[in-house]
């Protein structure tokens, strides 16, 4: 899937904006691939794949389009 890196913290967690979804998507650093957290800005294009996480879905395998 596509997005846009819409929010990063200081956490090392953001969420990504999906076109079409009014829902944002969660993901954590941990689940970046390619790219470190420190590398990642708002507004960046992004792929991922969705899984079920603890608090709903969220975004895996975050890298980079």
């Amino acid at each position: 899937m596509n997005g846009t890196i819409k929010t990063l913290t200081d956490k090392g967690f953001g969420f990504i904006s999906r076109e079409g979804e009014s829902k944002d998507l969660f993901f954590h650093a941990n689940e970046l691939s390619g790219v470190t957290f420190t590398e990642l800005q708002v507004g960046d294009n992004v792929t991922f794949e969705i899984t079920e996480g603890p608090k709903g879905p969220a975004a895996t395998n975050v890298a980079r389009a």
